[in-house]
């Protein structure tokens, strides 16, 4: 019998108020190119496109910290690193996206890997610490490079083409294209939350003594979370560095790793839905609250911080709160 309610599938309302976040916010990015031109024009389709890349990000960091338990300081130098892949080779000449994605995605899962295989052997504040440190490692090595621009960053030509077709060249394509990264990496993180590979490293978060005892290396599943959280934000720097035509280290600096770390806060901790919300919560209350003051982030902060002590969860906790009130209803 308890076998049976173990196995047996979630109500169909359960599976609703589960997905329901998610394809709204699909939803209705879908459709904000459609509504621009009588709502806000260009700015909104930009505005979209920002939050669906930082998405990306926040997706990847909240498969390591909320689901297996590995609070990364440096995430940002994942994001940088895949920007300046774009970056250096259209400096080279090497402009189209089928070398300069997978370029991105090998060279941020490459010091994914060199990083995690040392991070991996801390555990709590020591690896925050570590995780920081390559993090600003990456981050002055970046300012360093004289000839990509240094502290002053590097302008892009152009965005890259797609074998040699300026397709992403056009807004609308693009975003576009940005919001099919974001829906493949937020499935593609979901369908490995819910694998074996998902539950082993869930279980290593828990109790990584147990979870070892009973044949598993915990070692070799965290360092492939890290190394695919890192390609994924990889993958965020390509978008982010073809979105701005612009490469700079400010990307890969801690102020942006621990921005990283407060959407995921906001939006709720393991879950991807919250990292969804969280990241547009963000930065939708960045772009208000810029519009009163630049000093936003004193108001904001405080703001967090009532979101913390009594959101249960963060939003992506209210947002379950709500559901089961509509559901008692």
């Amino acid at each position: 019998m308890a076998l049976d309610l173990a196995i047996a599938p979630a109500p169909a309302r359960g599976r609703w108020s589960a997905n329901a976040l998610p394809i709204g916010m699909f939803l209705i990015f879908a459709v904000l190119p459609l509504v621009a031109p009588v709502a806000g024009g260009g700015y909104l389709v930009s505005l979209g496109a920002r939050i669906m890349i930082f998405a990306v990000a926040a997706v990847a960091l909240d498969l390591l910290i909320g689901y297996g338990g590995l609070i990364s300081f440096g995430h940002a130098a994942f994001i940088g690193l895949g920007a300046y892949s774009v970056g250096i080779l259209s400096a080279h000449g090497i402009t189209d996206a089928l070398i300069a994605l997978p370029t991105a995605l090998a060279v941020s899962a490459l010091y994914a890997f060199l990083t995690g295989i040392v991070c991996l052997r801390t555990t709590g504040v020591y690896f925050i610490m570590i995780t920081l440190a390559f993090g600003q490692m990456a981050f002055f090595t970046a300012t360093s490079l004289a000839p990509y621009g240094g502290d002053d960053g590097l302008t892009i030509a152009a965005r890259n083409t797609v074998a040699g077709f300026a397709l992403i060249k056009d807004e609308r394509v693009f975003y576009y294209a940005v919001l099919a990264c974001l829906v493949g990496s937020y499935f593609f993180c979901r369908a490995l939350v819910a694998s074996r590979f998902g539950r082993v490293l869930r279980g290593a978060k828990e109790n990584p003594v147990r979870t070892a005892t009973i044949g598993f290396n915990v070692y070799r599943f965290q360092l492939a979370a890290y190394v695919i959280a890192g390609a994924l934000a990889g993958l965020s720097g390509f978008l982010l560095a073809n979105a701005t035509e612009f490469v700079s280290p400010a990307y890969m600096s801690w102020q942006r790793s621990g921005e990283l770390i407060v959407m995921v806060l906001l939006g709720g901790l393991g879950s991807l839905n919250g990292a969804l919300l969280g990241t547009a919560a963000y930065l939708l209350t960045e772009e208000w609250l810029a519009g009163f003051t630049e000093n936003w982030k004193v108001i904001f902060g405080p703001v967090l911080v009532v979101v913390v002590l009594f959101a249960r969860g963060g939003l992506i906790g209210l947002w379950a709160e709500l559901m089961r009130r509509l559901g008692r209803g």
